[in-house]
């Protein structure tokens, strides 16, 4: 048969495999035999083209599985042909599986269609065509046509493969061509489906779309460029250009793939832009494009362009002609040739001013183009582009990157992202010439780099780790330093400040009126000495920290930092001189200004001095309180403003224009001049002054020797907390700055249910005014007639019903629920408005009737009493109406006969006419109604039921109606029996008069506005007061008033949405869960907890909803089964991607919506979209035509790098995840996914990797590829991952907005309604000030209902993100991109660099720098509080620790970079000081905290050991010292997490209530919040200041699952060791020796300082155990010491991981050492150095010394020291050469130590006076050493190796850790044997549902244990 091809295939496999099990592993299948072929997972990457031949065999293999088996026959052959040598990985198998399936197939099938293949494949092919190409495409939709042109495209290479090409009929030749040429037309597209001529889909009938679309078709006047064809590509004769792109794909080489994106991207920027500012009919016939819609979007393109033209004084190459008819086309080609760079750039958009490089020569080979005839690019053909201008810069990225060795070598030795592109930024970039000089300096590199023991895996484009050229502007120095280079004002001006007050506080008194004393003011007039010593040591480190730049730095720059250092080096000699050649001025300060004023000639040298010094100071100043003149001098480029600004700093390309307006600026000022005032009064009254005193004392005792060491004892920890504490002034500032801002924005004024019922009356009103769009005609008719008002209440039911029923199909709401809060539309049929009903709930019916009920007496008075008590309540005069309307009109409306018509309108004119007369209490029973209602509820319970139901109840509900009817006229009424007789006067048969109301219309039942009426009328009747407390759920609850109180906060009007600014929402995923399957559902941990049944308890009202909603037909998927269901529910409450999805996806609800109500006319507002089933397409009737602009403004890409390794991966989790993913492209027809694929492709005969960027969308049950875009290389190697993946799925993205979405972020529906107004704040034009470039929204924490740690974590981010970032953006005017959900101006940073940066390692905190990228370019940063998103955080303490430590060390990574320290060079001062205190300042602070505690306790150590404080308090002219333990309450402060909790209770009070506030303060701190604070303050100082000093900094993942479980001690040891349970163990030692040696004071606030250092040793040691779940259970803590003692006695060794080992994790921790530099390891030694004190002051201490103060006493605790590690090298070295095979040597080894031990203890006794306290002693005195000994080692770690003491090393710090790991084990131990302990600590630390969670943990542990212990002990009896 396979001879029928024509075609032999050569070099076949002859033996074939029948079971291919390792292809098919991870697929399982019922038959392995019957399965089909996974296109998606089986194909090798290298064969991918195949793809499509084996998705049609598997289409159509039921059917006709002959022609599928030819199909598989030709997709064999194909393979085969494309690797004929089965080279690539996996081909050989997946040949041979094909084969072993042809060979069986071709047994078991047979033509069907005609008696031979070939026969059976044309005849298949016509009928194909026939029935589904030719008749289809005047029936099916473009989706479907698509396909079908696709399989019958494959289905005719088949033919060509199975029949010889002379003998294919040529009616299906005729056929395949008319395929060929109108498969384009069906193509995958992605919004706009170009080319699709069949039916023309809607959103291209949008004139913009088309004006776009016509714009850019105009080519017909561009010359054709000449482009250079290669042999086997066609010639630019035959290539047809549609439009502008084409013509530069032709010119230029871009990739189809590359243009087919950007042709979509800026059809839809050209649209949305053209739209913004008109109407529809503003469009003429022709529709044409705005001038100035192209114009507009061409500056700001390439704004950043032109902005670096001017900057390097290069003549900018887009030449715009003045030709009206050329100008558009000519601007549409420059705006798509940057475009086309951007979209081909890979990881060189993250290099903007690279971009800028490449579009200057393009731009001027597309002018030579125009203009030059026969001109020719430098790069034109196939992936020309890709190949000789993206990849050359790649591989420099590249080999910079191999240099980072994956972040283990120092920042300076290898230039990152931003070194690269601040080439460009030097006019030396123009050398590179184009086409670029490969030998030029940018390629080229210059020494070489030893690479570390590091291994890559290779990769196709590896490339060697060469030479390297120096870093570019910056060097990111590990040095504490960079804080003072960067904040080199702050310090300065703290310092000066810290001299003068010492200075004034020194002089007698103290008083500050000193300053006008000669002598005080002299010595103040030194501060200038000290200042230009500040500015010496500026200067010096300007050089030494850029001294690895000098090889890349302009001339002038070099110049500048040695003018900078010669002429701070001459002022540190000139002042100096001056200062003490200056005469005294005897007259004092005023008559030393008058002199200065009237005689500046004989002023003193220094004066004059001082004055030249501070010269460019006061000019700074000056030009400070001149903000627009700053500005404008900063922009210039003027040679001579340039040379004037020269000297301040070093023109850059970044960082001009900083500075705010006027207003902006004074507001700032004032907030900082306060601040300053409150902490330097503070400083000084309490901190300074206090101590001078003393000092005096100390100085001057004569019996006290070396008394300038008590003073730097006393001072040290008093100037660090000068330094510090402005830490807290800035915290109180910010917390009353930020409360008063969020008072005056409405924040909290509707925070309860009570406040929402007082205020929903104005709640459509306030709708109306911010989220309807007025159009002209409205505004001309708000005052003439009511249908305005009527409807946008009308349109606000519309939406308020959407977010009720949005909610309830989140299960936050029961149906009952829903009911009582949903809007009815505004229809004619009531006469007042219809609020919902549990606003009514408290004056509703009920009340009514409780009312009337004693009314028996017939009395005018009475009748008005009644009727004025029902008016004076607006909601129960509407409820009463209401009521009386909707039950008239269903009784209408279920009548069929007309007399029983006729008597309801009787009946209902008889109730107005007696009210209108006064006489209804005459007329009617009040006493009956009552029990009227109870008829009328079983009435309306029948017409409730199941409509298919309805003939079933007919009889019953006829008797119900009857009985309703009767007691109305025989028992309600009182002349009832008159009313009948007059409607049924013309009836005479008594017979029909029994049979009334027999004749009732029950298809009103199947009406839905209908049966609306009855249930809200039931309800009226049937709600209690009660009702007024719904919704019940606290969430529910949260977002309803939040929504609510949003709508009366400033924001901008809502455009239509047409109008609007088009988005796209951006979301990173790499392998987090997306939705969970049954089997992670009911997997069980180790306590019996699974996720379906802690989130059953964790939320028991949304899982009682749930079940509703199951049993509920109307609302319930029949579609979906009930565990399908179920897992729904459980995703969408954890961190899952489905969660994220379908958030992000109600953008486009809201907008359908919005875009419905905007097009729609009063007829359908009022009446025609109902959406109470939200899920329920079908049910919305919206036109095409909204459905194609919400396509044009809204656009959702997940970007997922590896979702092709997820296709073909065997693992059952990849392949859910995979699954999962396609299900949601399939559910959201809207959302596109963009991952990274790996191909193999054949060159030179070798097989190599090839990577793209690809996007795909569901369809058809599978992923459809939209677009491919080849890459130069894996571009995730080069940075950070998260920015790269990010960066790659940017050039998917549309519209003029983006907003960036984590995987712990969720949206909700109604926020989503506020999308329009929030996006409006990109054109609001503020005077003075930038158009915003980031929008800041605020975030709500969901998890805060977890446990205390949650509600801790909650808190803290709640207050950042609200009152902190409000505080930031005004008035401080420095708040950053903090992560989500911000929105970005999208064009403004895809021009700019992104919206991350990636560089490894230092940009870890990617989104942060993306902030600092924005406001160094001119951007400006906003914040908006009127629309929130929802995020989950980490609820375990170990997940929250990782959390904090990743974000500590990109904090510490932070302060090396060059964006800190030139934001920190260009703000103005005051802007400086935020930008300090709000980002490192605070990591430094917190370290600082730390650090005084050792400073105190190290300081008192000195002072006690030496005698000094002995001898000081002896003396009584000497008095405690109380103001160092005031001023170290302020630590103490800090240290307790005071700090950060007084921002949140603010804003807990500002939206929740004083009281709320008061009262979970207090609530937090009997949770030991202090102690959760005080640990996680300990977690920042660590990472914090190792990050800076050694580096590590990584991201570190934390667990995004559900924390239900306990961590082991051996767990939480690695985590916190060195961080935590070491610094723990030196303080609580330091705490033990001071109060064993010294003699403290009897003051209380003393007690409280030190009451605080126990506690926070007491937190850091035993924290992470309190707050461990089941912490103090005994089965578990006798579980822990099992597994710690396994852990410590392990031995590593290679591949041997950390949680195995003590061994392979302490190598771990060691890692930092081994990639420090000199400097780190030196700084180490020093710092282990401090514990040499211990042994030194106490050895001299001891009775054996007998108070022997000699040298000698020190030498012989040495030699001590020694042979205690001569023991320990003996043990090692027996355990090492006798422990396994001479252990009987080894006991005999250590017996023999031990005999040895005994008499030399026993002479210690009894010869030389050893006392047991001595003992005591040593272990003081010794372990201290022995551990300095143990970090020394460590630090010269090969040294220890090279001498062979490595293994003592180690063996030492095994023993340290079982001491301290017993030490911090034993309270564990001691706590677990009570188990009221453990049940507290539940109680205490989780809440109510948490506790009760454990509670039934127990209880089925115990069950189970009863269980298992059951038949044992039955077998024991």
């Amino acid at each position: 048969m396979w001879s029928t091809s024509g075609a032999k295939i050569d070099g076949l496999p002859q033996s074939l495999s029948r079971k291919m099990t390792r292809i098919r592993r991870g697929a399982p299948v019922d038959d392995p035999e019957e399965e089909g072929i996974d296109s998606e997972k089986l194909v090798p990457r290298s064969l991918a083209e195949i793809v499509p031949i084996l998705r049609v065999a598997i289409e159509i293999k039921h059917r006709y599985p002959r022609v599928a088996y030819l199909c598989l026959f030709h997709a064999f052959e194909k393979a085969h042909k494309m690797d004929p040598m089965s080279t690539g990985r996996g081909v050989r198998q997946f040949k041979t599986y094909l084969m072993h399936r042809l060979e069986k197939e071709e047994k078991d099938t047979k033509p069907s269609l005609a008696g031979n293949d070939p026969g059976e494949i044309q005849k298949f092919y016509q009928m194909f065509y026939e029935q589904r190409v030719r008749d289809g495409q005047y029936e099916e939709k473009t989706e479907v046509m698509a396909k079908n042109y696709r399989i019958a495209s494959v289905l005719y290479d088949v033919v060509r493969a199975v029949v010889p090409y002379e003998k294919v009929d040529a009616q299906i030749n005729k056929c395949a061509r008319v395929v060929e040429i109108k498969k384009e037309q069906y193509v995958h597209y992605n919004i706009i489906p170009l080319f699709a001529t069949a039916s023309k889909p809607a959103i291209k009938e949008l004139p913009e779309i088309e004006a776009a679309i016509n714009a850019l078709r105009k080519v017909d006047h561009l010359p054709k460029p000449r482009a250079q064809s290669t042999p086997n590509e066609l010639d630019d004769r035959d290539i047809v250009i549609h439009d502008l792109l084409d013509w530069l794909w032709l010119a230029f080489g871009f990739q189809k793939g590359n243009v087919a994106n950007q042709r979509e991207h800026l059809i839809l920027l050209l649209a949305n832009a053209d739209i913004k500012n008109k109407q529809q009919e503003d469009y003429c016939q022709d529709r044409q494009l705005d001038n100035d819609t192209v114009k507009n979007l061409k500056d700001k393109i390439l704004e950043n362009y032109f902005s670096w033209c001017n900057y390097l004084h290069c003549e900018q190459n887009v030449k715009i002609t003045c030709n009206a008819a050329e100008r558009q086309p000519l601007q549409l080609l420059y705006i798509g040739l940057y475009l086309l760079i951007w979209g081909e750039a890979s990881n060189i958009r993250f290099m903007p001013e690279c971009i800028c490089y490449i579009f200057h020569h393009m731009a001027k080979e597309l002018d030579g183009i125009l203009h030059g005839g026969t001109f020719l690019p430098a790069h034109q053909g196939k992936e020309a582009f890709l190949r000789e201008v993206v990849t050359p810069i790649y591989q420099v990225l590249r080999k910079e990157a191999e240099r980072n060795q994956g972040g283990t070598v120092s920042h300076s030795k290898w230039r990152n992202y931003d070194d690269l592109n601040e080439y460009f930024w030097s006019d030396k970039c123009l050398k590179l010439g184009w086409p670029m000089n490969r030998e030029a300096d940018f390629f080229l590199h210059s020494d070489e780099i030893q690479p570390r023991n590091v291994v890559f895996i290779h990769q196709p484009n590896n490339v060697t780790a060469g030479k390297r050229k120096p870093k570019t502007n910056f060097v990111e120095v590990r040095t504490f330093w960079h804080l003072y280079r960067s904040f080199y004002r702050l310090w300065v001006f703290l310092i000066l400040v810290f001299q003068a007050m010492v200075i004034v506080a020194w002089s007698a008194g103290g008083s500050l009126s000193s300053l006008f004393d000669e002598d005080v003011f002299r010595n103040i007039m030194s501060i200038f000495i000290t200042y230009s010593l500040l500015n010496f040591l500026k200067a010096m480190l300007d050089i030494i920290l850029s001294c690895r730049t000098w090889g890349s730095l302009k001339q002038t720059q070099i110049i500048w930092y040695l003018l900078k250092f010669a002429v701070a080096s001459l002022w540190v000699v000139v002042l100096p001189i001056g200062y003490s050649s200056s005469v005294q001025n005897p007259t004092g300060l005023i008559r030393f200004f008058s002199d200065w004023t009237n005689n500046w000639q004989i002023q003193s040298f220094y004066n004059f001095s001082v004055v030249i010094f501070m010269t460019p100071n006061i000019f700074s100043a000056i030009l400070f309180i001149l903000p627009p003149l700053r500005r404008s001098m900063e922009n210039s480029n003027l040679s001579v403003i340039v040379l004037m600004m020269w000297w301040t700093q070093p023109k850059l390309y970044v960082g001009r224009s900083l500075h705010e307006d006027f207003s902006s600026l004074l507001k700032y000022t004032l907030f900082w001049i306060l601040l300053l005032i409150s902490k330097l009064a503070f400083s000084y009254y309490v901190e300074i002054l206090p101590l001078i005193g003393p000092t005096k004392l100390i100085i001057g005792l004569k019996t006290v020797r070396y008394n300038i060491g008590g003073v730097i004892s006393i001072w040290a920890p008093i100037v660090l907390v000068y330094f510090m504490d402005a830490q807290i002034w800035y915290a109180i500032f910010s917390t009353i700055f930020g409360g008063i801002h969020g008072v005056f924005n409405h924040m909290g004024e509707i925070r309860t249910l009570r406040m929402l019922r007082s205020a929903f009356e104005a709640v459509p009103v306030a709708f109306s005014k911010c989220l309807v769009p007025l159009p002209i005609e409205d505004v001309r008719r708000i005052h003439l007639d009511g249908s305005f008002e009527k409807r946008n209440i009308a349109k606000f039911a519309h939406m308020w019903n959407e977010f009720i029923n949005c909610m309830r199909m989140e299960d936050l709401l029961s149906n009952r629920e829903r009911d009582l809060l949903l809007v009815p539309y505004s229809s004619s049929d009531v006469s007042v408005v219809q609020w919902p009903i549990f606003l009514l709930a408290s004056n509703s019916i009920s009340v009514v009737m409780d009312m009337v009920r004693d009314f028996k007496w017939i009395s005018d008075k009475r009748d008005n009493d009644i009727f004025n008590k029902v008016k004076s309540d607006d909601y129960m005069k509407s409820a009463v109406i209401e009521c009386y309307e909707t039950l008239r009109d269903i009784l209408y409306g279920i009548l069929g006969d007309d007399e029983d018509k006729m008597l309801v309108r009787h009946i209902c004119y008889e109730v107005d006419s007696s009210i209108q007369d006064q006489r209804f209490l005459q007329e009617f029973r009040m006493s009956e109604l009552p029990e009227f209602c109870d008829e009328l509820k079983i009435f309306l319970n029948y017409l409730e039921a199941d409509p298919e139901d309805a003939e079933s109840n007919k009889t019953q509900i006829m008797v119900a109606l009857t009985v309703v009817m009767d007691f109305i006229t025989k028992d309600v009424m009182v002349n009832g029996h008159k009313i009948m007789e007059r409607a049924y006067a013309r009836t005479e048969d008594n017979d029909k008069q029994e049979q009334r109301f027999g004749k009732i219309n029950l298809d009103l039942m199947q009406n839905k506005s209908w049966m609306e009426k009855v249930v809200r009328i039931h309800l009226l009747l049937t709600v209690r007061e009660s009702a007024i407390d719904v919704p019940m759920n606290l969430e529910a609850r949260r977002r309803i008033t939040f929504f609510t109180n949003s709508l009366f906060m400033k924001m901008p009007d809502a455009p239509k949405v047409r109008n609007m600014l088009s988005f796209s929402v951006l979301t990173p995923y790499y392998k987090e869960d997306v939705h969970y399957s049954e089997e992670e559902l009911e997997k069980e941990n180790e306590d019996g907890i699974s996720i379906l049944f802690y989130l059953r308890n964790i939320y028991p009202d949304e899982w009682s909803n749930f079940q509703e909603r199951l049993m509920d037909p109307k609302t319930c998927d029949a579609a979906k089964d009930k565990m399908d269901l179920t897992r729904q529910w459980v995703s969408y409450r954890g961190q899952t991607l489905s969660r994220t999805v379908r958030g992000m996806m109600y953008y486009r609800q809201a907008l359908e919506l919005q875009c419905f109500l905007d097009m729609a006319g009063d007829h359908k507002i009022f009446g025609g979209y109902r959406a109470v089933d939200v899920n329920n397409r079908e049910e919305r009737a919206l036109a095409p035509n909204s459905q194609a602009v919400v396509d044009m403004k809204f656009t959702y890409v997940v970007s997922c790098q590896i979702y092709g390794q997820l296709k073909i991966s065997s693992e059952p989790r990849d392949r859910s995840c995979y699954q999962n993913i396609l299900n949601l492209m399939l559910q959201y027809p809207s959302l596109r996914v963009a991952y990274i694929d790996e191909r193999e492709e054949t060159v030179n005969g070798k097989p190599e990797k090839v990577y793209y960027s690809v996007l795909i969308k569901g369809g058809d049950n599978l992923d459809e590829e939209i677009y491919r875009i080849k890459l130069p290389g894996l571009p995730t190697v080069i940075g950070e991952g998260k920015p790269e993946n990010q960066n790659h799925a940017i050039i998917f993205t549309r519209g003029e907005a983006l907003q960036t979405m984590d995987m712990n972020q969720d949206n909700y529906l109604e926020e989503a309604f506020k999308m329009r107004n929030v996006l409006q704040e990109f054109l609001r034009c503020r005077p003075g000030q930038q158009k915003p470039s980031i929008l800041g929204l605020r975030e709500h924490i969901s998890t805060g209902s977890v446990s205390s740690l949650a509600w801790f974590m909650s808190n803290q981010e709640t207050s950042f993100v609200t009152i902190g970032q409000r505080t930031l953006a005004n008035p401080l005017r420095v708040r950053f991109h903090y992560g989500h959900p911000d929105i970005f101006d999208r064009i403004f940073h895809l021009t700019r660099g992104g919206i991350s940066k990636a560089s490894k390692t230092i940009n870890l905190s990617e989104y942060i720098f993306s902030g600092f990228n924005s406001t160094l370019r001119g951007g400006n940063v906003t914040h908006h509080e009127y629309i929130q998103a929802g995020r989950w955080l980490a609820v375990g303490m170990n997940q929250i620790s990782l959390f904090e430590a990743q974000v500590a060390n990109g904090n510490g990574e932070q302060t090396l970079s060059r964006d800190v320290y030139r934001l920190g060079h260009h703000f103005d001062f005051y802007r400086m000081l935020s930008f300090y205190f709000t980002t490192v300042g605070f990591y430094f602070s917190s370290m600082v905290t730390v650090i005084i505690v050792y400073v105190f306790l190290y300081g008192r150590l000195y002072l006690v050991l030496s005698g000094l404080e002995r001898s000081i308090l002896l003396d009584p002219s000497v008095q405690p010292i109380k103001s160092l333990e005031m001023a170290l309450a302020t630590q103490s402060v800090y240290q307790l997490g005071l700090l950060l909790v007084l921002p949140m209770v603010t804003e807990i009070a500002l939206e929740g209530g004083f009281l709320t506030a008061l009262g979970e303060f207090i609530i937090m701190q009997l949770q030991l919040a202090s102690v959760f604070f005080t640990f996680q303050l300990g977690t920042k100082a660590h990472y914090y200041g190792r990050t800076i000093l050694h580096g590590g900094a990584k991201y570190r993942a934390t667990d995004r699952g559900f924390v239900v479980f306990h961590a082991k001690f051996a767990d939480n040891y690695r985590l916190y060791s060195r961080s935590h349970f070491v610094k723990g163990m030196e303080l609580l030692m330091l705490l033990i020796v001071y109060e064993v040696y010294g003699k403290s004071y009897s003051l209380s606030i003393y007690w409280f300082i030190t009451s605080s250092m126990w506690f926070l040793v007491a937190s850091w040691l035993f924290a992470p155990f309190v707050f461990n779940p089941s912490g103090f259970e005994w089965q578990k803590t006798v579980d822990d010491w099992t597994d710690w003692k396994r852990w410590m006695g392990n031995h590593g060794g290679i591949c041997i991981p950390q949680d195995r080992s003590w061994e392979s994790w302490w190598e771990s921790e060691l890692e930092h050492l081994k990639r420090t530099d000199i400097r780190g390891q030196v700084l180490e030694i020093i710092l282990a150095c401090r514990f040499f004190v211990y042994q030194y002051g106490i050895v001299y201490r001891l009775n054996i010394a007998h108070q022997n103060q000699s040298l000698q006493v020190y030498g012989l605790s040495w030699l001590v020291m020694a042979m205690v590690l001569l023991f320990l090298k003996m043990v090692s070295m027996g355990r090492r050469k006798f422990g396994t095979n001479f252990q009987l040597m080894f006991r005999i080894l250590k017996f023999v130590l031990f005999l040895c031990f005994l008499p030399v203890m026993t002479v210690l006794f009894v010869a030389c006076g050893l006392t047991t306290g001595d003992l005591f002693a040593v272990v003081l005195c010794f372990m201290p050493t022995g551990w300095a000994l143990l970090l020394i080692g460590q630090a010269c770690r090969s040294m220890m190796k090279g001498i062979g003491f490595w293994d003592i090393i180690k063996e030492l710090a095994r023993g340290y850790e079982y001491v301290m790991g017993m030490i911090i084990f034993m309270p564990i131990v001691i706590l677990s044997w009570f188990r009221f302990v453990s049940k507290l600590q539940t109680n205490l630390l989780f809440n109510q549902t948490f506790g009760s969670l454990h509670k039934a943990i127990r209880e089925r542990r115990d069950r189970r244990e009863r269980v298992v212990q059951g038949p044992v002990s039955c077998g024991g009896q």
